[in-house]
């Protein structure tokens, strides 16, 4: 349905859905003296986000410049990893509080990469600057922008990642109240409006016509 006037005012009051507030985030290694990592190693990385409530997606950007969905964690610390899997042989994830962690069990090439963690609220969503994880005299040689990012068939296997959870019947009820509260007293208004206007021209016109008989 095309949104009036009217009612993208009544949207930007917050009286039928929340407004878009903006959410920082961002990513590091949780051992801050990390700097030249090392084959093998356990690597552990954090991502703070700006809202509790919300879960959070771990994606790496690889050396090609193509995103993988790594793992998403719910507010409920509910883990899914790559293939919709509960468990992941590379990967640990886990939730503290308003950290979400991630850990590479045990850095490999292939891992190599710059590390996100992006969430989504009110339908929109909310990146973390990237965090670069390269072997030694690596990290400036690769992409490190999601802007020219390839994202393969493959990568929206996680859990609508990247797109919008169907609406639920609380929310469809929701906007059929909001539609009804909005367009009910609109379709009201025009309609006085249209008698008014049809009352006003009739009497204009019996006014007309009596001082056209009165000059005769």
């Amino acid at each position: 349905m095309t949104r009036s006037p009217a009612l993208l005012l009544f949207l930007t009051l917050g009286l039928c859905e929340y407004g878009h507030r903006a959410y920082k985030m961002s990513v590091k290694f949780r051992d801050s003296s990390t700097s030249h990592l090392q084959e093998g190693q356990r690597l552990e990385l954090e991502c703070l986000s700006g809202k509790e409530d919300s879960g959070v997606f771990w994606i790496r950007l690889d050396k090609g410049g193509t995103l993988h969905f790594i793992a998403f964690i719910t507010s409920l610390s509910k883990l899914t990893f790559e293939g919709s899997m509960k468990t992941s042989t590379r990967f640990e994830a886990r939730r503290d509080g308003r950290f979400y962690r991630l850990t590479v069990k045990s850095f490999r090439p292939q891992d190599e990469g710059n590390y996100f963690c992006l969430m989504i609220s009110n339908q929109v969503l909310y990146f973390s600057p990237g965090q670069p994880a390269f072997f030694s005299g690596q990290q400036y040689l690769h992409p490190t922008s999601l802007s020219s990012a390839k994202i393969p068939s493959t990568f929206c296997s996680g859990p609508f990642l990247f797109s919008t959870p169907a609406e639920t019947s609380k929310e469809k009820q929701l906007n059929f109240f909001c539609d009804i509260v909005i367009w009910v007293p609109l379709a009201g208004a025009s309609l006085l409006l249209l008698i008014a206007l049809t009352v006003t021209i009739t009497l204009c016109q019996q006014t007309r016509r009596r001082r056209c008989r009165c000059k005769r």
